[in-house]
């Protein structure tokens, strides 16, 4: 199994400023050298267009983190396609490939917010169809030849070279999913490895989702090889696991409070509780319990890949410094020994 990290970059409370951004963004980077000197698999980070975030534009982050790591795959986490023109996105991430020497993926999703849309000229109405129709496109962009295409959201391509390519030809595009149906037939069908976000529900409900995914790419014709999947989610891991409960509750309650829509009655430390329990979305506590939360869900859902999202509600670097060494010295070499 391979083991990844990513940032969306928010900032804590009260500290929405220029100068906070340009801590958190130097923060990020550090983050990425740690885990890559650790051993860490993949790293990634996320879109925003909110005052409250300090990334909008992850290429450029991750061309940051290029030039001082050597060998973590360096990934968005997602990009918001929908918003975005495939083009000008495959262009990003393919000289990232080229910076990086090979490292480039793209992760895709339609976005959990909305204020993407009507920055860039486009309407919540077409939030569906906006995502199929530029996935076919980045999809078709990958390929070496070159492109003719035609839809209702851009302007057409005719025999259109994309350039620069990639180091080995093709970027692997991952897609991103909550977890409704019709996300995993499309996932499945397209032949695109998947990554599901589990940030609040039991991950037995999602078992039924994992199942329609790889059904529908087998159906579609593509090997079970081919229909890779990741399974992401918020992380906080100390030593001693009542801890790191206490000590994420707050960050984690403001980042809850953050991301819901107002009149949201705030997270108890019951309701914290429950979704932190061995059964429960939240990975936080001891290597012991991360460990068996990861093999359990692995059993589950025997996914390829686990994404830890570590950083959240303006957590202290120094936390966020001591999880990312724990993961990768002790909860990384349990789970493979456990899956071996």
């Amino acid at each position: 199994m391979e083991f990844g990290i990513y940032t969306f970059g928010d900032l804590a409370p009260g500290q929405i400023s220029t100068e906070h951004a340009r801590q958190r963004l130097g923060e990020i980077v550090s983050a990425a050298r740690i885990a890559d000197e650790a051993g860490i698999d993949v790293f990634g980070v996320g879109e925003h267009h909110r005052p409250d975030f300090a990334v909008s534009f992850p290429s450029v982050v991750l061309g940051a983190v290029a030039s001082v790591t050597q060998r973590i795959r360096l990934t968005s986490a997602v990009s918001i396609l929908s918003s975005d023109d495939p083009v000008r996105l495959y262009q990003q991430f393919s000289t990232l490939d080229l910076l990086s020497g090979g490292r480039s993926e793209l992760l895709v999703g339609r976005g959990a917010y909305s204020e993407s849309f009507p920055l860039f000229g486009h309407s919540l109405t077409d939030y569906d169809s906006l995502f199929d129709e530029k996935l076919g496109l980045l999809v078709s962009i990958n390929e070496p030849a070159s492109v003719t295409w035609s839809g209702r959201h851009r302007p057409p391509l005719t025999d259109a070279r994309i350039m620069p390519r990639p180091l080995h030809g093709r970027i692997p595009i991952w897609v991103a999913a909550g977890g409704t149906a019709s996300s995993a037939i499309r996932a499945g069908r397209a032949g695109l490895p998947l990554n599901l976000a589990n940030i609040g529900g039991m991950p037995e409900q999602f078992v039924p989702f994992v199942n329609l995914y790889r059904t529908a790419g087998m159906e579609a014709g593509h090997s079970p090889a081919q229909l890779k999947m990741a399974v992401s989610g918020h992380l906080h891991v100390q030593r001693d696991g009542r801890r790191a409960r206490e000590e994420f509750f707050p960050y984690y309650r403001h980042y809850i409070a953050n991301n819901l829509p107002r009149g949201h009655a705030e997270m108890s430390w019951s309701d914290y509780e429950a979704v932190s329990s061995p059964r429960g979305a939240l990975f936080v506590g001891s290597v012991e319990e991360i460990v068996d939360k990861i093999l359990m869900e692995h059993q589950l859902f025997g996914h390829q890949r686990y994404m830890a999202q570590l950083d959240i509600g303006g957590l202290p670097f120094a936390m966020v410094r001591e999880s990312i060494e724990l993961l990768a010295s002790e909860v990384i070499p349990a789970v493979r020994r456990a899956i071996a």
